[in-house]
């Protein structure tokens, strides 16, 4: 999936960054809002981790990004 894709749907996409990186806080994603570098910067800062390693960890976690995370809501649309 790409970047793109997970920024227009962050909202729904920090459930699974907590999941993958549970010390990050709420606020550190609100400050994140889907921007991939500052995110790979909250990875540096809270697991001590060099940028490269930061990186990587953030492509693996795209690389398994699918449709599946994020829920579609149908009642939006309307009928007729």
């Amino acid at each position: 999936m790409n970047w793109e894709q997970i920024q227009g749907n962050w909202k729904q996409a920090t459930g699974k960054a907590k999941e993958q990186w549970g010390k990050l806080t709420d606020d550190d994603l609100d400050v994140v809002a889907g921007r991939r570098e500052q995110l790979a910067g909250k990875i540096q800062e809270r697991y001590g981790v060099l940028k490269e390693e930061a990186e990587r960890q953030l492509a693996d976690w795209q690389r398994q990004a699918s449709d599946a995370w994020f829920v579609k809501d149908d009642k939006d649309k309307s009928v007729g």
